[in-house]
């Protein structure tokens, strides 16, 4: 692509709404990341799952977010 095309573009595109911008970037930088792997989306599918089933099941202990902050702090300081 030419600097005069890409310049064009650049200024159709700085002159469009807010909303219009956010999701034109979002979609650009969305394609260098190329294509969705489906194995990843599946395995949080499962895994989020098991999480659930844990908490429902009373294996995982719930903590509120001082408490949980407070032992990530225990834990960095040894």
């Amino acid at each position: 692509m030419e600097t005069a095309q890409l310049e064009s573009i650049t200024s159709a595109a700085m002159n469009l709404p807010e909303k219009e911008r956010a999701k034109l970037a979002h979609d650009l930088v969305a394609s260098l990341d190329g294509p969705a792997d489906i194995s990843v989306a599946e395995a949080w599918d499962i895994e989020i799952c098991r999480r659930i089933n844990d908490i429902e099941s009373g294996k995982t202990e719930l903590l509120d977010v001082d408490e949980a902050i407070s032992r990530a702090r225990a834990r960095i300081r040894g």
